[in-house]
């Protein structure tokens, strides 16, 4: 082969090196958000053909690893973070009908036995004692999860 038909190392390196300084980091940190939303929808075996990669370990990581880039897409890539915060709500619902054994609807009583946050909220006022104290997520206002900023996921 003659060297003019293919590049010199010295030649590759350059062109990588300068395919290098184009690259800007919050490319590819929304790059592999996008990824990992992708992959986990696919690891939820809903989607025709996917049925034998189900895989909620993975979908539950996928969504706390958006989560956690969800605050520097915020800042970096703000026209791209309403749909990247859409697609991880889309994660998150069908992690819940995975979790829900594929039944649609509310899932509060019937989630996780072992997660016993909410079972007050639930059942109502305690049947003892003479007036319940206010709850401090009124009708109209936000519940704790959403004062905080964070959405609960069924094992964490």
């Amino acid at each position: 082969m003659s060297t003019s038909d293919q590049p010199s190392e010295a030649e590759l390196q350059a062109a990588y090196e300068a395919e290098i300084k184009k690259i800007r980091v919050e490319q590819i940190v929304l790059e592999q958000v996008v990824s990992l939303v992708n992959l986990g929808m696919r690891r939820t075996g809903l989607s025709p053909g996917t049925e034998d990669e189900r895989d909620p370990g993975q979908v539950r990581i996928a969504i706390e690893a958006v989560r956690a880039l969800l605050p520097l897409i915020e800042e970096s890539a703000p026209p791209q973070a309403s749909a990247i915060r859409d697609a991880l709500s889309q994660l998150q619902l069908a992690y819940l009908r995975l979790s829900g054994a594929g039944e649609p609807g509310p899932v509060p009583g019937e989630s996780s036995p072992a997660r016993a946050d909410p079972p007050a909220a639930a059942a109502g006022p305690p049947p003892s004692g003479p007036a319940p104290e206010p709850d401090p997520s009124q009708p109209g206002e936000p519940g704790p999860a959403q004062r905080s900023g964070r959405l609960w996921i069924p094992g964490q």
